[in-house]
């Protein structure tokens, strides 16, 4: 009978209403929002890649007992190895490649090796259009540390939601606000998979149907030399500039040039596919069980995700706006609709563009111009990460 009790003891029904981490119904709630998340994910297909390892990296943290993840190891944003060998589970190891940065510079390899930098280098001037788009990451932040009230920290990790860039937006906060790394994450790949939802209302808004009809001219042929040196260039140019931003942006046009050389086919395909997949697993299931009942049941949470809405809005205006201004300096050559795709959901963005360029002229073609603004804002949105890391690091 003892060995029965100890049993029941230690199963995860008994913890539920007796251990002290957190009330059983708030438990309930998270296990019911991680389902909710992985109905999201398989269903209705809302980022699956990464919404659907993160939905059960939440699930798996929040089950009583299963001890696999110890928030107290990380806490005052260090990581405490004397303890490891006595209280760490899987995740807890798994974590770690969280918390010194090494998956989300992993994913930026890959990006970069399936990456086509060609519409940029083509049209420099998209660089502008991408760089307009980053506008939502600093109202966000503006609007997080006046409005809400967040600690500059905090503020700037929820600012970087507006790059719509999830592996960023894990990157800073893993630095800046590690506690808060489940929610702003949640935010990020949730607003991604919404942008065909969101941006649209905001194009028709801030444009004119003739705009929207704007056919722009086929962009020139980029060779070879141009698509080899321009990683090199960029990298060397970032690095100089914003130092702390060079591990992304590095690893991003590492990738890009395993693609462009033509040399390495082999690693080129690996980064691509498997490393890019394991690194994705890995990375998803870490930054879920990060979202525990403690952190994510708070009022914050709630500040967090209008903070990332409004990013995210507030970035395809700045793209859209500037694509206005110069569709005027150049007498109509640019059509607008493409600065929306400055914001960095590659090739979201830029499929967004050209839908809804194409309702209104049917013979209109915009994806391969709005993938420079597109790939333009993947480096801008690393660059942006790389001021937030100089300032509050």
């Amino acid at each position: 009978m003892e060995s029965i009790l100890n049993f029941l003891q230690q199963s995860g029904f008994y913890r539920l209403f007796t251990s002290g981490d957190a009330a059983w119904w708030q438990t309930l709630v998270m296990i019911g929002v991680a389902c909710l998340l992985l109905y999201l994910a398989i269903v209705k297909k809302f980022e699956p890649m990464l919404l659907l390892p993160i939905a059960f990296g939440m699930l798996l943290t929040n089950l009583p007992g299963a001890e696999m993840y110890h928030p107290v190891l990380f806490e005052g944003g260090h990581v405490h190895w004397g303890d490891f060998s006595n209280t760490a589970g899987l995740i807890d190891y798994l974590y770690l490649g969280v918390k010194l940065g090494i998956y989300p510079c992993l994913i930026f390899l890959g990006v970069g090796a399936m990456t086509d930098f060609g519409p940029l280098i083509a049209n420099p001037k998209s660089l502008l259009l991408g760089a307009a788009a980053q506008a939502g990451i600093f109202i966000a932040f503006i609007g997080a540390r006046l409005i809400i009230g967040f600690p500059d920290n905090v503020a700037a990790s929820i600012g970087i939601i507006g790059g719509a860039d999830g592996p960023t937006a894990i990157f800073v906060t893993s630095k800046l606000a590690p506690e808060y790394l489940g929610s702003i994450a949640i935010a990020a790949y949730s607003y991604m998979a919404l942008v065909p939802l969101i941006q649209p209302p905001f194009m028709k808004l801030l444009t004119t149907k003739k705009e929207r009809q704007i056919v722009m001219q086929q962009l020139r042929p980029v060779s070879k030399t141009e698509k080899i040196v321009f990683p090199i260039v960029v990298t060397i140019f970032t690095a100089l500039l914003v130092p702390s931003a060079a591990s992304l942006v590095g690893m991003l046009m590492l990738g890009n040039l395993l693609r462009e050389s033509g040399v390495v086919d082999r690693l080129s395909k690996t980064a691509q596919n498997e490393l890019m997949n394991i690194v994705t697993i890995f990375l998803g299931i870490s930054v879920g069980a990060t979202a525990t009942a403690q952190m994510f049941l708070r009022l914050d949470t709630l500040g967090i995700f209008a903070m990332g809405i409004a990013a995210f809005i507030f970035g395809t205006i700045g793209g859209i706006l500037l694509g206005k201004l110069m569709c005027l300096v150049t007498r109509g050559k640019i059509n607008p609709l493409i600065g929306s795709a400055g914001v960095s959901a590659v090739p979201m963005a830029a499929r967004v563009s050209q839908v809804v360029g194409q309702k209104e002229n049917p013979s209109n073609f915009l994806l391969m111009h709005a993938m420079g603004p597109n790939v333009a804002g993947v480096i801008g949105s690393a660059i942006a990460a790389g001021v937030f890391l100089a300032l509050f690091n």
